[in-house]
């Protein structure tokens, strides 16, 4: 796909970093915010330098240019949501509240790790911070998701299941499927499509028919909407109605989060199906750090405050490095754990 079709597809050219309502996010919020989007930013950059030296093996998809969406559906959801996403994950993971210390031990394979080091970078899970795992079936979690949310109209606990996926896996059975079973029974789910224009190495005019990604559960009755997922004011603020929705009983609702990608599908992945220059323009006009960044110094942050935050968010990965690398391998006893449990 050449810079031409991306930019008639979302117009990005020369594009300004859109400006999002005053009123949407708190300042305390959008320091959060940075600070959410830095963390997973600087954890994804450390973690695909370990990969290049050999620290990290198996796939290893990285989640850069996307933080935004996570951050704002992260800022809207209430405590007890449950989430659950593809191979992607790591963003997901640190916005759950999952350590980036328990989190990079996994990716390298050690006992500190969420899965003991036996899931490595897409099979991490964790019950305690509602977080259902990344799935390296395409797909899959769509379902999985749509069970939880099943859960959670059985019991009337009053919890969402939020069901991250991409444009790649938007046209599988197992999507529609889902869809049907959700709004059928009216499920507290809210299915997030993390549209970064490319599934592996196929644009996504050459993939799906489907132009509009928000109008996909229409035939299900399930409302959707197209959101700026470079913009982590528009996400909150899409992402906090779309809960509510879902929240008081109207069933499912679908969000098309349109982003784009600055690496590769996964660290085995040299990206020449694009130009360089597309994925410069992007960072250049569109980057969600940067753009709240922006706004954030018209209303008084200074570039120091900006580089201090960066300095701490810094120290905590490298203290997750240096606790992964401390960290030992598992044990051998360790492959006949996790394996049956017994209800």
């Amino acid at each position: 796909m050449c810079c031409k079709s991306w930019e008639a597809a979302v117009g990005t050219k020369n594009k300004e970093p859109s400006a999002p309502e005053k009123s949407v996010l708190t300042f305390d919020q959008k320091k959060q915010a940075l600070k959410d989007m830095l963390l997973i930013r600087r954890f994804e950059e450390k973690a695909g330098q370990l990969y290049g030296m050999g620290l990290i093996g198996g796939f290893c998809h990285l989640y850069i240019g996307q933080e935004a969406i996570v951050v704002g559906i992260g800022l809207a959801m209430k405590k007890g949501d449950r989430s659950v996403t593809s191979y992607r994950d790591h963003g997901q993971m640190l916005v759950a509240g999952m350590s980036a210390r328990g989190v990079m031990a996994e990716l390298t394979g050690r006992s500190g790790g969420y899965s003991h080091g036996k899931g490595g970078s897409m099979h991490m899970f964790s019950s305690e911070k509602e977080f259902y795992g990344g799935h390296g079936i395409v797909g899959a979690q769509v379902s999985i998701g749509t069970g939880l949310a099943f859960a959670s109209k059985y019991r009337q606990d009053d919890k969402v299941a939020i069901v991250y996926y991409g444009e790649g896996a938007a046209n599988q059975g197992q999507v529609y499927e889902s869809f049907n079973y959700a709004a059928l029974h009216k499920l507290p789910c809210l299915y997030v499509l993390e549209n970064n224009r490319y599934g592996m190495g196929t644009s996504v005019e050459r993939a799906s028919a489907s132009k509009d990604f928000s109008k996909n559960g229409e035939p299900w009755g399930i409302p959707g909407q197209k959101v700026d997922g470079m913009n982590v004011a528009a996400v909150f603020k899409a992402a906090k109605e779309a809960l509510e929705h879902c929240r008081s009983g109207k069933g499912p609702y679908l969000l098309e989060m349109e982003t784009y990608r600055y690496r590769g599908h996964s660290m085995s992945d040299p990206a020449k199906y694009r130009q360089r220059s597309e994925v410069e323009d992007m960072r250049n006009t569109r980057d969600p750090i940067e753009a709240l960044k922006a706004e954030m110094q018209q209303e008084g942050f200074s570039e120091e405050s900006f580089k201090a935050l960066d300095k701490e968010i810094k120290s905590v990965v490298q203290d997750a490095v240096t606790f992964a690398q401390e960290s030992p391998e598992p044990d051998e006893k360790e492959l006949w754990t996790d394996i049956l449990v017994e209800a």
